[in-house]
């Protein structure tokens, strides 16, 4: 951190710490190079600026010709959250993703089946989160074959479970300044659990008067509210909105009625009611 940092400059170093893509964080490493301290005694400071822009502008481009000489194609985000199981070989990344999600993924005792991103899809109480097995970490890994684009991959996650040996996928994973939030597995029978209470989410079931709730909840991020709930069911709902009758550990009573900005809880049950 410089002395005195400015007001912008610290908006940029966030902004670059929670940049996810190459082109994120090199729009935020181009704000901190502006924002910086001119004086001497930040030479240091811009020198690093520097040295990370050209970094990053060898990983765009490294990562750009990879798509185009490989077969492999953009992986597409699906489901409420993307979870990437990340690990050393051997360590049970296939076996971790064929357990979560029934793929049909090739596990073997040998080291480095996995060649490619192997994806399937976790069904957690009728919340669809997609499970991404990467290829194995190895030391450089930026420097392999499919290392820009597997690291890519990593980088989009909202979740990462952390295998094998775990001193070196952090370190690995620090090097690309990739600051996601993980677990690490250690053969947990509540996994499926874990991954949820670590995503931030909340699911929400919604009901019509004298009807069971409906079967699958709505996935939305903690802290959201009716008015968030109301948007993901159909726009109008908003602007015909009456009031809701909530069920569940987000009201102090049980059908309570409630408005648009009431935050919801894990398993609530939420009744709207139209204009």
């Amino acid at each position: 951190m410089p002395v005195n940092p400015t007001i912008e400059y610290q908006k940029a170093e966030r902004e670059f710490s929670e940049a996810r893509t190459i082109s994120e964080k090199l729009s935020a490493l181009h704000k901190m190079l502006q924002t910086a301290p001119s004086h001497k005694g930040a030479e240091n400071l811009r020198a690093e600026i520097k040295s990370k822009i050209a970094k990053y502008k060898k990983l765009a481009e490294k990562e750009k010709q990879q798509r185009k000489k490989s077969s492999t194609q953009a992986i597409k985000k699906e489901g409420a959250a993307t979870v990437c199981i990340v690990g050393t070989t051997n360590s049970g990344k296939s076996t971790l993703l064929k357990n979560l999600t029934n793929a049909n993924v090739k596990i073997s005792n040998y080291p480095y089946t996995t060649t490619k991103p192997e994806i399937g899809v976790l069904d957690y109480k009728g919340v669809k989160i997609q499970i991404i097995e990467i290829p194995s970490i190895i030391e450089n890994y930026i420097n392999t074959e499919n290392g820009p684009f597997n690291l890519s991959i990593i980088r989009l996650a909202d979740l990462l479970i952390l295998t094998g040996n775990i001193g070196l996928v952090k370190k690995e994973l620090e090097k690309e300044d990739i600051n996601i939030k993980f677990i690490i597995y250690k053969n947990q029978e509540n996994i499926k659990d874990i991954i949820w209470e670590n995503l931030d989410l909340i699911k929400v079931y919604t009901k019509e008067p004298g009807k069971k709730p409906k079967f699958p909840p709505v996935p939305l991020k903690k802290g959201s509210t009716i008015k968030e709930l109301a948007k993901e069911i159909h726009q109008d709902f908003i602007k015909k909105f009456k009031f809701a009758r909530v069920q569940g550990t987000s009201v102090k009573h049980q059908n309570q009625h409630c408005g648009l900005n009431h935050k919801l809880h894990d398993e609530d049950i939420v009744e709207l009611h139209i204009r």
